[in-house]
C-alpha cells in the first residue's frame, strides 16, 4: 500500500507530553476515542463559487466543466489516516481524477465514494475495501452520481443529475436524491426537487436527513435548509428551517447518543466546497425554532464536512488540515496534507449500528398518491379569513428547465418566480376546511387557496410529492410543525371524504401560460386602443412591441402594480397579497375601467395566467444563451453609451445620467437597485426582492420601456422630448421641435441599429424566433429530439418540446421514470 506521511502533528500535544513521538501518537489518538483510523478524501477545488456547481459541465459552453479541476487533471485521492502513528495511506490514487464523498459501511470494512476517472466527465458510485483491494464500480451512464450513503435495508441513497434539469437560477445541473440496490442496479428518483438536494445521510429512525433547495414564489437564496424524507422517497417534511430565510444548511449529522445533529450552516447563498460554520441543532422544538442551532465557532476558521465522532468529539475539514473539534468549537490539528488540493470529508473508521428499516410504503404499479388537509383554517398568516371563505384549492407543478443560462429568471420572468408551472385544476375544500384528493405522484405540487370567485386567499411558497400510492397529509396552511391534527378530525376527513376527489381540471385552457401568445392579444383589444405608443393613457403602454427583453405590455403590467406575483420575496405573505385578488387588471377587465369587459373566456385565461406565476416567455425555449444576452445588452448599451453627451446637454438638467439609482434624480435609465430599500411596508424584504413603490420612477425611466426595438421610432426615449405638433408626447417639454433635430435623428440611429442586430437572430415572441443550440443540444441529450434535428431546416414547435421534455420525466406504473430511471 502507497504511504504518505503529511507534515507530523498535534505539536501542541507532543511538547505537553514530553515531545517524544510515543506520546505525540499517543495524544493524537486520545483526542479522538474509539477511533484508529480516519477515512478522508483529497482533491482540487473548483472555480464556481456555488455551494453546488462542482458537477457537470456549464449550459453555454458544455466544454466549460464544473467538477474538481474544473476539466483539468487533478489531484484526486482516497486515503485513510492511522491516528496512532500519524502516517497517511492511499487507498486508491485517482491519477488525475477525482474523488468525493466517501462514507464507511456499517461493518467498518469497506467504504463506498464517488469517483470520477481521469479523462471522463462524470462521477459515478464506486466501492472498496478499507484495505485498498476489491474496486467496483456500482453505477454509471452520462450523469454524475454522487454524495451517496449506505441505507439500513442494504440499498444506497445518493445524488444524481439524471432528473435531466438545470439549476433555475444558475449555468450547471441539477442533482437530486435517489436510490440503488447494493450492486447500483434497480436505481429509483427519489425526489422530485426542481432545484438541488444534497448530502443525505441517515438517522437512527431509519430516516434519510438532507439539505432541500427551494424556491417555488419566493426568493431564490434563501431557502436551502434540512429535510427528512423515508429510504423509499415517502414522507418527505422539513426537519429544521424552510421558514425562516438564510443560511444553506448541509452535511448534517446525526450526533451519536442523543438526538441532536451537526451540520454546516454556510453563510449566506453558500460558499463552495460546502465552507461554513460547524452547527448543533435540535428539532425538539420543531423545525422553525432559530434558537435551536448552535453555531460552535467563529471566522476565520471556516470548516467543511464536520462528521461527529460522539457526543463531545467530531472530525471536521479545513483546507489541507484534518481537524478534530470538541462542543465548545476548539480545533487541534490531526493531519496536514503536504500536496497539492484539501482535505475533504473525514469519517471515523470503524463499525456502528444499522439504523431501523421503515417498511416501503410505495406502490409502484400506481400513478397517483393521496393527500388530506385536516383543516385550512389551522394556520399562519391567515388573519380576517373567516371559516367557510375558502371553497377550492387550485393544485399547480413546479416544472424543471431543461437549459438555463444565468443568476435571474431571464425571460420566464421580471424577477418574479424562476420556473413555469403548469395548472392542474382544483380540488374542494368542505365547509370544515378539510380536503382529501389524488394528485400525480412524482411530480412538485403547490397549492392556492381560492374563494368562491376563484380569487387567491392564500399561497403555499414551496412544494410537496407524493410517492406512488403514498397517503399523507398535513394539519393546515403554513401551520406550526410542532401542531399535530386532532383524531376526529382525520377520522372525518376519511369517513366523508373517500373516495378522494380527482382533480378538475380547466379544459380547453393551456395548462401553462405564455404571454405573448395568451395575454397579448386580449390587451390588444381592450387595452392598446388608448395604451399603445400612440396615446399613452396614464403613462401605460400594453402594446407588445419588445424592449430590450420584456414586451411593453408585460414590463408596464408588473411596473404598475397591476399583476401581484411572487416577486422573489420570503413568502408566507398576509392573505389576498399575491395572485389573483391582489391584481387590479382583472377588476379591470371585469368592467371596473372604462366598461372595458372581456369575455368569460379571457377573464380565465388573464387568472390562469397570474395564477401561474405571471410568466411572460411559457417555454424554456425563450431562455437566452449569453450571445443572447450579449446582443440586448449592447443595443441598450448604445443607445446611452454612444449618445452620453447628447442626453447629458439635451436632458441632464432634470435626468441625472451619471448615477443610475438616483431616484429623486430621475436616472435616465433609472435601475434601482435590486436589494432597494422599502418605503412604507414594515416586513422583511429578500435579498433580491422585486420591489416597487407607488408612482415608481421605474415606469417613466427603465430602459424597459424608454427603447422600442419592434419600432424604434415609437420609443418613448424619442416621443417624451418630442412636440406634440410632431407627433411627441411633449412631457419633457419640446426637447426636439421635430423628427428632423440632429439629435433625435442620432437617437433614432442607435434605436435602429440596435433592431437590426436584435432582429438579425428573432427573439422570443418576435415572428421567426428559432431557439438556441443550447435548448437543441439538451433535448436531442435527453431523447425529446432526434440526433439528426436541424432547427434550420426543421420546424419545432418548442411549447410542444417543452411538454414532451417534461412528460419523459413523469413515473410510469413500474416506479421508474419515463427513460425507465436505470440509464
Amino acid at each position: 500500500m502507497n504511504v504518505l506521511r503529511g507534515w507530523l502533528l498535534l505539536a501542541v500535544v507532543a511538547m505537553g507530553l514530553g515531545g517524544d513521538a510515543a506520546s505525540a501518537e499517543e495524544g493524537r489518538h486520545s483526542l479522538v476515542p474509539g477511533v484508529d483510523q480516519v477515512l478522508f478524501a483529497v482533491r482540487q477545488t473548483y472555480e464556481d463559487s456555488h455551494w453546488y456547481a462542482n458537477i457537470g459541465y456549464f449550459c453555454d459552453d458544455h466544454h466549460q466543466k464544473a467538477y474538481s479541476g474544473n476539466g483539468g487533471p487533478s489531484e484526486g485521492r482516497l486515503m485513510k489516516l492511522d491516528l496512532r502513528t500519524g502516517q497517511a495511506a492511499v487507498l486508491l490514487d485517482a491519477e488525475g481524477g477525482s474523488i468525493r464523498d466517501p462514507q464507511v459501511h456499517y461493518d467498518g470494512k469497506k467504504a463506498i465514494f464517488s469517483y470520477l476517472k481521469a479523462g471522463t466527465d462524470y462521477y459515478h458510485l464506486y466501492e472498496i475495501r478499507l484495505d485498498g483491494s476489491g474496486l467496483r464500480q456500482l453505477t454509471d451512464g452520462p450523469y454524475d452520481d454522487y454524495e451517496p450513503a449506505y441505507l439500513p435495508d442494504g440499498g444506497i441513497v445518493f445524488v444524481s443529475t439524471r432528473c435531466r434539469s438545470w439549476v433555475a437560477c444558475w449555468m450547471t445541473q441539477v442533482g437530486v436524491l435517489y436510490r440503488c440496490d447494493a450492486d447500483g442496479g434497480d436505481i429509483r428518483r427519489l425526489s422530485f426537487n426542481t432545484a438541488h438536494d444534497n448530502t443525505p445521510w441517515m438517522l437512527p429512525d431509519g430516516r434519510i436527513l438532507y439539505t432541500r433547495w427551494e424556491y417555488v414564489d419566493r426568493s431564490q437564496v434563501e431557502f436551502h435548509h434540512l429535510w427528512t424524507m423515508n429510504p423509499d422517497g415517502t414522507n418527505q417534511q422539513p426537519f429544521y428551517g424552510n421558514m425562516h430565510p438564510g443560511i444553506v444548511m448541509i452535511a448534517a449529522k446525526p450526533i451519536p447518543g442523543s438526538d441532536e445533529i451537526l451540520a454546516t450552516f454556510s453563510p449566506g447563498h453558500g460558499i463552495n466546497d460546502h465552507r461554513g460554520f460547524a452547527t448543533i441543532v435540535s428539532a425538539k422544538a420543531g423545525p422553525d425554532e432559530r434558537r435551536s442551532a448552535r453555531q460552535l465557532h467563529g471566522r476565520p476558521a471556516l470548516i467543511k464536512d464536520p462528521y461527529p465522532v460522539s457526543q463531545d468529539v467530531f472530525l471536521v475539514a479545513h483546507g489541507k488540515e484534518l481537524r478534530r473539534m470538541d462542543r465548545s468549537g476548539n480545533m487541534q490539528t490531526l493531519y496536514t496534507w503536504d500536496g497539492d488540493g484539501q482535505v475533504y470529508e473525514p469519517r471515523a473508521i470503524r463499525s456502528r449500528p444499522v439504523e431501523t428499516v421503515i417498511p416501503p410504503r410505495v406502490r409502484p404499479q400506481e400513478t397517483t398518491g393521496q393527500l388530506f388537509l385536516a383543516d385550512i383554517y389551522r394556520s399562519r398568516e391567515l388573519e380576517g379569513v373567516a371559516r367557510g371563505e375558502i371553497k377550492r384549492l387550485l393544485v399547480l407543478e413546479d416544472l424543471p428547465k431543461p437549459v438555463n443560462f444565468s443568476g435571474g429568471p431571464d425571460l420566464v420572468s421580471w424577477l418574479g418566480q424562476f420556473t413555469l408551472n403548469r395548472v392542474l385544476g382544483t380540488v374542494p375544500v368542505e365547509e370544515d376546511g378539510s380536503a382529501f384528493f389524488e394528485i400525480p405522484a412524482g411530480r412538485p405540487i403547490f397549492f392556492v387557496a381560492l374563494d368562491e370567485n376563484d380569487l387567491s386567499v392564500k399561497r403555499m411558497h414551496s412544494f410537496t410529492t407524493v410517492m406512488p400510492g403514498e397517503v399523507t397529509g398535513c394539519v393546515g396552511c403554513h401551520e406550526p410543525r410542532t401542531n399535530t391534527p386532532e383524531l376526529g378530525s382525520l377520522a372525518d376527513v376519511f369517513r366523508r371524504n373517500r373516495p378522494p376527489h380527482r382533480i378538475e381540471p380547466f379544459d380547453g385552457f393551456p395548462d401553462v401560460l405564455d404571454f405573448t401568445r395568451d395575454i397579448q392579444p386580449i390587451l390588444d383589444q381592450h387595452c392598446v386602443a388608448c395604451h399603445g405608443p400612440e396615446r399613452r393613457e396614464a403613462g401605460v403602454l400594453l402594446s407588445g412591441d419588445l424592449g430590450p427583453v420584456w414586451s411593453h405590455s408585460y414590463f408596464s403590467l408588473l411596473a404598475h402594480l397591476q399583476v401581484a406575483d411572487g416577486r422573489n420575496g420570503l413568502g408566507n405573505y398576509p392573505p389576498r397579497t399575491i395572485g389573483s385578488s391582489a391584481s387590479p387588471l382583472l377588476e379591470k377587465l371585469s368592467g371596473g375601467h372604462h366598461e372595458v369587459v372581456a369575455s368569460p373566456e379571457q377573464w380565465r385565461t388573464v387568472w390562469l395566467w397570474i395564477e401561474s406565476g405571471a410568466p411572460f416567455a411559457g417555454s424554456y425555449a425563450g431562455l437566452r444563451n449569453a450571445v443572447d444576452q450579449g446582443v440586448a445588452g449592447r443595443a441598450t448599451g448604445r443607445v446611452f453609451g454612444e449618445n452620453h453627451g447628447l442626453l447629458q446637454e439635451r436632458c441632464g438638467d432634470c435626468h441625472a445620467l451619471r448615477d443610475p439609482q438616483n431616484e429623486q434624480g430621475r436616472a435616465l435609465p433609472f435601475r434601482p437597485l435590486v436589494a432597494r430599500a422599502q418605503r412604507g411596508v414594515s416586513r422583511e424584504v429578500g435579498i433580491h426582492e422585486r420591489v416597487v413603490i407607488p408612482d415608481d420612477p421605474l415606469t417613466q425611466f427603465s430602459e424597459h420601456i424608454l427603447l422600442n426595438f419592434s419600432r424604434p421610432e415609437k420609443s418613448s426615449l424619442l416621443l417624451a422630448p418630442l412636440a406634440a405638433e410632431a407627433g411627441g408626447y411633449e412631457s419633457c417639454g419640446a426637447i426636439f421641435a421635430d423628427t428632423n433635430d440632429p439629435a433625435y435623428q442620432r437617437l433614432l440611429a442607435s434605436l435602429s441599429q440596435g433592431q437590426a442586430e436584435l432582429d438579425a437572430q428573432p427573439r422570443y415572441g418576435a415572428e421567426g424566433f428559432v431557439p438556441n443550440h443550447q435548448y437543441i443540444r439538451e433535448l436531442i441529450r435527453f431523447g425529446i429530439l432526434p440526433p439528426s434535428f436541424d432547427p434550420s431546416s426543421q420546424p419545432l414547435d418548442v411549447f410542444r418540446a417543452d411538454q414532451d421534455y417534461w412528460r419523459s420525466l413523469w413515473l410510469q406504473p413500474s416506479g421508474h421514470d419515463g427513460h425507465d430511471g436505470q440509464f
